[in-house]
């Protein structure tokens, strides 16, 4: 199956993360200080991630658990998907227990040519932000997903969090 085809799974983009449901094994390559837009020093570790949906299909939820990042500890990651039928638009919540009490304020955007692209704007250290998420290349066997900020009001992007996800057996 391409990626597009799995990307637009029904007519209206309810079915576009349909690929995400199961097991995952998870290679993430991100800044080690993702709040600093100074910072260059890229870290690399491993992970598990389990997809599966709810809301009769509307939705869908993730968790994943996360080796120590070097000089970090380990942690796990929840993601809340939800698509608005009416809006046509996938909007998404992201926590971790790394900033227990904190829910991310939600990403929105849809799919397009088999690219998922979702925007917000956030405050991270004072700065003002726009944060995208961006997924490429989803197959039934890999996926990539990637989270760049922007300082300038999208004019330009700093790619920070990189996940190459491949199907667990």
């Amino acid at each position: 199956m391409s990626s597009t085809a799995l990307a637009t799974g029904g007519a209206d983009g309810r079915g576009d993360f349909d690929f995400i449901f199961g097991r995952w094994r998870v290679q993430n390559r991100k800044l080690a200080d993702v709040t600093d837009p100074a910072c260059t020093q890229w870290v690399t570790f491993g992970a598990v991630s389990q997809a599966e949906p709810i809301f009769g299909g509307l939705g869908h939820m993730d968790r994943i658990w996360a080796e120590a990042p070097p000089g970090g500890k380990p942690f796990e990651g929840f993601t809340l998907r939800q698509f608005d039928p009416g809006a046509r638009v996938w909007r998404i919540w992201w926590a971790a227990s790394n900033r227990p009490g904190h829910l991310d304020p939600p990403v929105q955007g849809c799919w397009t040519g088999g690219v998922g692209r979702f925007f917000c704007e956030d405050t991270l250290n004072g700065h003002q932000v726009r944060v995208r998420f961006e997924w490429t290349n989803p197959t039934l066997s890999t996926a990539r997903w990637e989270q760049a900020f922007s300082y300038d009001s999208g004019v330009s992007w700093s790619v920070n969090w990189i996940m190459e996800l491949t199907r667990a057996e």
